[in-house]
Parts: structure tokens; C-alpha cells; sequence
């Protein structure tokens, strides 16, 4: 499966621990994270040797690419918060959003009060329960094979 990850670069990367755990156990399920650079060290500057078009155009193709979007959303930004409401308008995609509760107040409640059926919203207190909520749900976001 193909994954797009959202983290913030530009934004508040207090949660970079999580973010690393989230893409490791994903890359470890066998699946591909598509956006793996954005919780390496040097995600900001991998992003400014593009420009802002280049990385629009990258992002959107790998948007529609995707199977599913998972993002960690404790540091709040707008691009994250452009990608789950591309995602989440344009497409038929899942959504899976995770916050560190003692993070929700300073996240907007745009997202903390998603109610669409596409959206998971998963607050987490410690790593081991984003690690068994990866564990048990995400083979569930494959999307559904056509037969052709």
C-alpha cells in the first residue's frame, strides 16, 4: 500500500518522535511511505531546494497516488490541514489523523472535531497506543481491489 504521511515541516515538529514511529512502523509492515523525507533532519531544506510550485505539483500527484493519508497532526499546520481537506473533499480516500492529547488544545478544531466517515481522528497519550492502533487498523485501509 502506498502511503502519503503528513508532518509538518515548517510547523512545530515537537512531535518528530511519534512522526519517526508512525513512518518506521508502516515501512516495516511493507508498505511505502511516499513522503518518508518529511521526518528526516533536513526535511526543511529537502523542501526549499524545490520551489513552491514543484512542491505543490509533487504533493497533489502524490495525494492522488495514495491509498491512504496518515498524518501527525500535533503540531498543527496549514499544509496538513490543505492535504486531509484535499483528501477528504476530492477523494474517496482514508484519513487517519494522530494527536498527541496533551497537544488538542492547541490544534484547531477543524480538525479535532472531524466528522467525516473517511476521517479517523486517533489522540494517543504514550507511543504504544499509536503502535497498536497502526497494528491493528491499518491493513484495514487498503483500498478494495477491482477485478480486471
Amino acid at each position: 500500500m502506498k502511503i502519503y504521511f503528513g508532518f509538518t515541516v515548517a510547523g512545530d515538529r515537537s512531535a518528530i518522535v511519534a512522526a519517526r514511529k508512525i513512518v518506521g512502523l508502516i515501512l516495516e509492515m511493507g508498505h511505502e511511505v511516499l513522503t518518508r523525507h518529511l521526518v528526516e533532519d533536513n526535511a526543511w531544506d529537502q523542501d526549499r531546494a524545490l520551489t513552491p510550485k514543484e512542491v505543490y505539483l509533487r504533493d497533489i500527484t502524490w495525494l492522488d497516488h495514495c491509498d491512504a493519508f496518515l498524518a501527525e497532526v500535533s503540531g498543527s499546520s496549514f499544509g496538513v490541514g490543505f492535504e486531509t481537506g484535499y483528501l477528504l473533499g476530492a477523494t474517496s480516500k482514508k484519513v487517519v489523523l494522530f494527536y498527541r492529547r496533551e497537544a488538542e488544545a492547541k490544534i484547531s478544531l477543524l480538525i479535532t472535531g472531524i466528522t467525516h466517515p473517511n476521517c479517523t481522528l486517533v489522540p494517543y497519550s504514550d507511543l504504544n497506543e499509536v503502535e497498536f492502533w497502526i497494528g491493528r487498523n491499518l491493513s484495514h485501509l487498503q483500498p478494495p481491489r477491482l477485478n480486471g
